[in-house]
């Protein structure tokens, strides 16, 4: 059974799914069942994945990803940040390399968590 903001990424193609719906029955791509992508919120390694969050002024919520800046090269970078709030709402910005991984969302809405998905390392969650 899948719940909603589940990530899902198939083995062979690399295709990523997002529930927005729960529901029952298993993701299939490739012929093979996706994998759903675990949230991880402690560093493994020397990247930093874990996504830092500043509350500002008026609403203005910035994310950087790591304490120290995530690597932003063709082989390795953040594909996308996300902030779910506790209302259901998910604003998402897509980053590609060369790009500062970070971005700011005007939210007026309390945030549930900020999630970052790296394309080695996969999905990481952090919550204020």
């Amino acid at each position: 059974m899948t719940k909603l903001n589940q990530i899902y990424k198939c083995e062979v193609c690399g295709n990523i799914s997002e529930m927005v719906h729960t529901g029952a029955g298993e993701l299939v791509c490739c012929g093979q069942n996706m994998i759903l992508q675990e949230e991880k919120t402690l560093d493994e390694g020397q990247e930093k994945h874990l996504p830092v969050i500043e509350l500002g002024e008026d609403n203005l919520i910035t994310i950087m990803i790591g304490e120290v800046q995530h690597p932003m090269e063709d082989a390795h970078y953040i594909e996308w940040i996300e902030i779910i709030t506790k209302d259901g709402k998910v604003l998402k910005k897509y980053l590609k390399a060369g790009e500062l991984p970070a971005t700011a969302f005007k939210c007026i809405s309390p945030i549930k968590e900020v999630r970052a998905y790296c394309n080695v390392h996969g999905l990481w969650t952090a919550k204020p």
